[in-house]
């Protein structure tokens, strides 16, 4: 059991939240997506937002700042999520207006925000759970988009929801977490997009 949580752990890392919404996003629009388009927003957010941080983290790594991929102190949790913040910002200011997409724009824009809510969390001495953050995110982005189109999604969402629960079983049976740590940062995931709706819905 503790060998599956722990490969669920990686597997959910919040790392690939923002190119699993990107993602996400063209499978779902009826709207017609021009190659150039997909691939002007798929391939940048990839390579700015799962590569550039897995060197970073190498580089983190090799210094002696960070002791493993899951981060467990406050201090040690600053330095990624200031790359991550930095990375998602070049996204939303260089990335998408080429290739200009509203829904994509306020997705990020909602994962900046809920970065930036755990940044201030960790400074009050309080590391939520960057998992649940994550998948938080990517549930109520789901959601949002299933209304937006009016698309039938219930199974993505239904399967982003078993995933959720499974990413907190794992960071509570690692205890990696505190039951309030897990439950702020899926309130923080869910809450920072959903505060985005009323800008594209």
């Amino acid at each position: 059991m503790r060998l599956f949580l722990k490969i669920t752990s990686y597997l959910l890392h919040p790392l690939f939240v923002p190119f699993a919404g990107t993602l996400a996003y063209f499978l779902i629009t009826p709207k017609y997506s021009p190659l150039e388009v997909q691939s002007g927003n798929i391939l940048p957010i990839f390579i700015l937002t799962v590569i550039i941080p897995i060197i970073f983290y190498l580089i983190l790594r090799n210094l002696g700042i960070v002791s493993s991929v899951f981060m467990p102190n406050l201090q040690e949790r600053k330095y990624p999520i200031y790359i991550s913040l930095g990375l998602l910002i070049m996204v939303l200011f260089k990335v998408i207006p080429n290739n200009f997409t509203i829904e994509l724009h306020y997705y990020f824009l909602g994962l900046i925000a809920g970065l930036f809510s755990a940044l201030v969390l960790l400074f009050l001495n309080f590391k939520c759970s960057m998992h649940l953050l994550g998948m938080g995110s990517l549930l109520m982005y789901l959601i949002n988009l299933s209304i937006h189109f009016e698309i039938n999604v219930t199974i993505a969402i239904g399967i982003v929801t078993l995933l959720s629960g499974l990413a907190a079983s794992s960071r509570l049976y690692l205890n990696a977490h505190t039951k309030a740590e897990v439950l702020i940062g899926f309130a923080i995931g869910l809450f920072t997009q959903l505060f985005t709706i009323k800008f594209w819905l």
